[in-house]
């Protein structure tokens, strides 16, 4: 039964597995693909895993530092190649984002990963791994890291939703609606994560599939006229016209240009204005407290309403 779940099929013909879901006793390990760590950030988040019962493994360079980085591009690598070679650990929690897994993505090696598969957990930087897991046919996990077990309260909604999806339990989201939402319903298969990586990965081999796609879009510290050029590198790349859906996030940390002579979400409701499928703004996902964990790789579907917007995630079909 759980071989028949764990397989996704989408419109695009691309089939993607699922990772068993963990059970009490199952290890985890974290890592640090990207920036670097305080050691109490990720003492914290082991205390708070083992609260779940589970076992915990870090990386030996987890806290190292290089830079802007946690440790140089080979520790950095070791240990995420570690982690997923390791036939018992079930999930992969990478510790923060920042920048540099890009430094990775082509050296990453899936031979024993395939004979045990995990979830990949993070999001911003770590958006450029869930793209290279998709490319591999592999659901991960877009969610809170691990930091945020340390920061966070133990009854956090986002963390508890998160715990819920890794048991096998994912949640049904509902959402407030927005002036500028596009009503509708469709089906799809959710992918995305943070823009600028999303472009930054345009026209290489880890470049997201449009067709089918229920396409999920957040960034920080970014400003409005570049945030609507990559809106425009979606429009006029043909990814746009594609999609079955659009889930516009949080973009946080940034000034509206009024220059632009609308602000950032009205300028990419007109870009997305002429296509015949559902959008939906201000999704709580993002660089934001209520950072709702999103199945990268998931069927699902999608309504947008008069009173508020569904998410569900279908992982019978």
């Amino acid at each position: 039964m759980l071989e028949e779940r764990c397989k996704q099929k989408n419109t695009s013909n691309s089939t993607f597995q699922f990772p068993p879901f963990l059970q009490a006793g199952d290890k985890v390990a974290i890592v640090s693909p990207s920036g670097k760590i305080d050691t109490q950030l990720v003492e914290g988040a082991k205390q708070r895993l083992e609260s779940w019962g589970l076992k915990v493994i870090t990386g030996k360079h987890v806290c190292d530092s290089s830079g802007l980085y946690a440790g140089t591009i080979k520790h950095r690598l070791k240990d995420l190649q570690r982690a997923m070679d390791h036939p018992e650990v079930k999930a992969i929690f990478c510790s923060r984002g920042g920048y540099g897994a890009v430094h990775l993505i082509d050296k990453l090696d899936f031979t024993a990963f395939r004979k045990h598969p995990k979830w990949l957990i993070g999001y911003s930087d770590v958006t450029t791994l869930h793209n290279l897991f998709q490319k591999n046919g592999y659901a991960s996990l877009h969610s809170p890291m691990a930091y945020h077990l340390t920061m966070e309260s133990e009854d956090d909604p986002c963390i508890m939703y998160l715990k819920d999806i890794l048991s096998g339990n994912p949640p049904t989201y509902t959402c407030e609606k927005h002036e500028l939402n596009k009503q509708g319903h469709t089906q799809g298969v959710l992918r995305g994560g943070n823009m600028s990586v999303i472009c930054g990965l345009r026209g290489t081999p880890y470049d997201i599939a449009a067709e089918g796609t229920v396409l999920f879009i957040e960034d920080v510290n970014e400003e409005p006229q570049a945030i609507e050029r990559m809106m425009y590198n979606l429009k006029l790349g043909g990814v746009l016209e594609k999609l079955s859906g659009l889930i516009v996030g949080q973009f946080t940390k940034y000034e509206e240009d009024g220059s632009l002579g609308k602000d950032l979400y009205a300028a990419l409701a007109d870009l997305a204005k002429e296509y015949n499928y559902p959008v939906c703004f201000n999704f709580p996902v993002g660089h934001v407290t209520h950072n709702l964990p999103l199945i990268n790789g998931a069927r699902v579907e999608f309504t947008v309403g008069e009173k508020e917007v569904k998410l569900k995630f279908n992982l019978n079909r």
